[in-house]
């Protein structure tokens, strides 16, 4: 039975990887930062409060030919801004330590969750590819690439297999709002809530929506399929606007009474204009296609919310 390790495995992508995992016949630990009051995990999914940042806990933890899967993240794109200097310290060494660990270990694979929505910076071309410039333009974008870079420089120089996989903007119905992430969800609690939905900009930012179960089977395609060193791209390839998204949430609006409010604000700087995936790359090495589309992802997330 194959064993795997997932750090962050009770968040927002983590659960649905873990579910995944456990129902292909693995033996799953999972690695996270808050004690284990969910009932999600079952009896037979190994659970250990702690932070990926304890060396010692992670050698207990790795063992020779295990699989690990890298979800944690102490900051969102938002927050980032807010305290770069915490951004950086409190992900970017303990990421190199998982990597020296991971390599002492002699683990099977190591793959890490990066981020397609931030890495890249403003386009050059869309959709992107894995192959366009990155030039990150948040404090968050930044760490995960250089995140991305030591985990291929362990590859390229002492052999570490490890691969980076880039998912574009997740969502979902178990998406936390008031996280500083997530257009969608925070879309829909405003109209529920009766307030105006804060657009930057006419249209707003165009963004590759990809629900979180098919960002779920593509870091486990990843995992099963991908080649040591590469980095794969996981998106839609469909890039809709904030007012895309309004319009598709008024339909459902409308049947339950509830007036869809928007409030048009500047652009800010920050932002980067469009951001589309291109992942072409892992379609072709394994078949991995994403398949819930985006108005049917919409439309279960405004049921489950009421």
């Amino acid at each position: 039975m194959k064993a795997c390790v997932v750090i962050g495995g009770l968040g927002f992508i983590g659960r649905h990887v873990t579910r995944l995992l456990y129902e292909s016949g693995r033996d799953v630990t999972v690695l996270g930062r808050r004690p284990n009051n969910d009932l999600f995990l079952t009896t037979k999914i190994r659970f250990i409060s702690g932070d990926y940042s304890d060396r010692p806990l992670l050698r207990s933890i790795l063992k020779k030919g295990c699989e690990v899967i890298d979800l944690a993240y102490s900051t969102v794109p938002k927050t980032s801004y807010d305290d770069p200097v915490f951004d950086l310290l409190s992900n970017l060494p303990a990421s190199v330590g998982l990597f020296q660990e991971a390599l002492e270990a002699g683990v099977r694979r190591v793959v890490i969750v990066s981020s397609g929505g931030t890495v890249y910076g403003p386009p050059e071309e869309l959709p992107i590819r894995e192959t366009h410039p990155t030039s990150p333009v948040s404090p968050y974008g930044i760490t995960k690439l250089t995140t991305d870079r030591y985990a291929l420089m362990f590859h390229r120089n002492v052999g570490l297999p490890v691969v980076v996989a880039r998912p574009a903007n997740a969502y979902g119905e178990e998406q936390r709002r008031g996280t500083g992430q997530g257009f969608i969800a925070a879309a829909i609690d405003a109209v529920r809530a009766g307030r105006e939905i804060e657009i930057y900009g006419k249209e707003g930012t165009i963004r590759d929506y990809i629900h979180v179960i098919d960002v779920a089977t593509g870091i486990i395609s990843v995992l099963d399929h991908g080649e040591d060193g590469e980095i794969y791209n996981l998106g839609t390839g469909i890039g809709s606007s904030n007012l895309d998204i309004v319009r598709m949430l008024e339909g459902h609006a409308e049947m339950s009474n509830m007036p869809v409010q928007t409030k048009i604000l500047p652009e800010r700087r920050f932002d980067v204009e469009a951001n589309i995936l291109d992942s072409s790359k892992l379609r072709n090495r394994c078949g991995w296609v994403p398949k819930i589309p985006l108005p049917d992802g919409i439309k279960k997330m405004w049921e489950i919310s009421q």
